[in-house]
Order: C-alpha cells, then sequence, then structure tokens
C-alpha cells in the first residue's frame, strides 16, 4: 500500500518537491497551498496548476489553524505530512495528525538561518554557502531533528535570485536522495543545535533602502540580496527613487575600462549615485566603489511613496533627472 501524504506547498520548492513525491510513488491525498497576492510579483511556479495537472484534491484555507482543515486532514489519515515553502506554521495538533511523521523543507543548512526569507539573509551577510535541510517539524519553527541536507555555493556575484534557483535544485536533491529511507522507516535523526545556529525574521521594501556611508561590500550584498525579482535596493534623491537592479563592486585593483587611476578620480566623488565619463556608480562609506548597470526610476508623492510604472533609465537620463528635479 502506498504511503499517504499531505502536501503544504507554494513557490518552486513546493512544486519541485511535490513533483519527487509524486514521482516516487507517494499517494498525495490532499495538497493545501496559497492563493497567489495580487500584490505580490509572482515569478515562480504554481503549486495548484502541478496538482491539477495530477488529480490532486488542492484548498487555500485562510488559516491553517482551522478547525474544518484539521478535521479533513483527520479524515484522511495521512502517514506524513509535508511542508515545502508554506508560509504559515503549522499548529502542533495539525501535526499530531501525521502517523508517520511530519517534514519541512527549509532553504538553509540548520542551524543557521532558522526563520524567513534565509537565502535573502544569506546573501546580505555575506555568507558563501547555503542550502536545503528536510527536518522533522516542531512547535518551534526550524527546529527538529534534521533528516537530510544539501549544500549549495553563494558565488561572490550571485545574487538571492540565482542562490535560490539552486536551493530549488539543492531541496529537490535532497527530498529524493533521503525519501526512500524515509518511507521505510530508516532516515537519519540528526541534531539540530539551535544554540549554533541563528534566527532572522521576514524582510520588507523599505528594508531595501541603501545607506552609502556603509563599506561598498555591505552595500554590494544588499544589492545583491533585493535584486530583481525582489523589490529592489533604493536610494531616494528629492522626489525620486532610483533602484539597483544590477551592479558590480569595482575590485580595489580596478576593473575593465576602469583603470586604477580613473578608480581614484572615481574615489573622490561624493557618497551616493553619481554619473562619470557616461556611466552610473555608487560610492561608498569607505571610498569603494559600486559600478551601477542598470538603475530604474520611480517618481515618489507628496507621502514619500513611490508612484507610477518603474523603468530603466541611463545615466544621461538620470543626470536631466536630477537637474530638473533640483531646479523645480
Amino acid at each position: 500500500m502506498k504511503p499517504r501524504a499531505v502536501v503544504f506547498a507554494y513557490h518552486n520548492v513546493g512544486v519541485r518537491c511535490l513533483q519527487v513525491l509524486l514521482a516516487r510513488g507517494v499517494d498525495v491525498a490532499l495538497v493545501v497551498t496559497h492563493e497567489d497576492s495580487a500584490s505580490e510579483n509572482i515569478w515562480f511556479g504554481s503549486v495548484a496548476q502541478v496538482a491539477a495537472e495530477h488529480g490532486i484534491e488542492t484548498i487555500m484555507p485562510a488559516d491553517p489553524k482551522a478547525s474544518e482543515l484539521q478535521a479533513k486532514i483527520a479524515s484522511i489519515g495521512p502517514d506524513f505530512i509535508f511542508s515545502f515553502y508554506y508560509r504559515h506554521m503549522l499548529p502542533v495538533s495539525l501535526l499530531a495528525l501525521a502517523r508517520r511523521g511530519a517534514y519541512n523543507m527549509h532553504g538553509s543548512l540548520l542551524p543557521k538561518y532558522r526563520g524567513r526569507v534565509p537565502t535573502n539573509w544569506a546573501v546580505i551577510n555575506g555568507e558563501t554557502e547555503s542550502g536545503a535541510t528536510l527536518h522533522e517539524m516542531l512547535a518551534k519553527p526550524d527546529a527538529g531533528a534534521i533528516v537530510a541536507q544539501t549544500p549549495v555555493p553563494i558565488l561572490p556575484d550571485d545574487t538571492a535570485a540565482m542562490v535560490f534557483d539552486k536551493t530549488v535544485v539543492a531541496a529537490e536533491q535532497t527530498l529524493w536522495r533521503v525519501l526512500p529511507a524515509l518511507l521505510a522507516g530508516e532516515a537519519p535523526r540528526l541534531p539540530n543545535d539551535l544554540a549554533a545556529g541563528s534566527y532572522y525574521g521576514g524582510r520588507k521594501p523599505e528594508d531595501g533602502r541603501i545607506d552609502w556611508s556603509q563599506s561598498a561590500p555591505r552595500v554590494y550584498n544588499l544589492i545583491r540580496a533585493v535584486a530583481p525579482p525582489y523589490p529592489g535596493a533604493f536610494t531616494d534623491i528629492d522626489s525620486n527613487r532610483f533602484i539597483v537592479a544590477r551592479a558590480r563592486l569595482v575590485p580595489e585593483t580596478g576593473a575593465p575600462g576602469i583603470s586604477a587611476e580613473r578608480l581614484g578620480d572615481l574615489r573622490r566623488l561624493p557618497i551616493g549615485l553619481s554619473v562619470a565619463d557616461n556611466a552610473l556608480f555608487g560610492v561608498c562609506g569607505n571610498g569603494r566603489v559600486i559600478a551601477i548597470h542598470e538603475l530604474r526610476h520611480r517618481v515618489l508623492n507628496a507621502d514619500a511613496q513611490p508612484v507610477g510604472e518603474e523603468r530603466a533609465v541611463d545615466p544621461a537620463e538620470f543626470g536631466r533627472i536630477i537637474q530638473s528635479s533640483r531646479h523645480s
């Protein structure tokens, strides 16, 4: 008899891990997912669509603590409950309905980066490695025993989106590799030493505001961590918001097209965004320079909130916007 599971899932990790369960012959009796938010940039795959293609019943409750949901899952009598990037904590009473255990796929190498948006935080903090961890679910988030994990590298110029793509693959590989042992009741239970780890909360678009007085590596890490499809790192000048969509930290020895002599001139520019030789640069508090390869613009209203369409601007247009703003 096939093992029966209820799956809570969303986003690309949810898509791929659901597909792994199906490929391994698990009877997925119910998929619980989220409705896409009209205010969110939906750049990822649809768990609901995958479930529909396989004829799996799918529901989107607003509250996973609802008694109706628990009654429905109890009637299914699942062997396993899985959570793959589902955005709500599941109550212990619900987890207890899984006869053989409840497991979550987390986007970090636990115990590091427990909590929200671990990939973005890892890039912000300049980490060189992240990954995916399958672990038992408890009342406390990301605190249960580790079943399996797979590391991925974070390269110096990787954006969070690039790292997340690697994490999706790592999650798929982790589940594929350990699932036979899990179904057979032979999976390991490795310690998840919370004292040796870290916990981070969620992030808001406002957290992408650039403080140019910080060191260039810190500013560059922020730019990488929230680059599109995330909201982006930004700086406000008068009634204009400029979002740094693509950039590169200029090495202290210079770079192609930027000689050591020219780099010295750039370092003497004021802190913040500047145009030099028809190119955009950000000068940081430690004197180092970030080359801006794509800059986007939005107008700010009287409440300093962005309005209207976001659009790319070149160095010449950036200069015109600044000049016009300061003479208006």
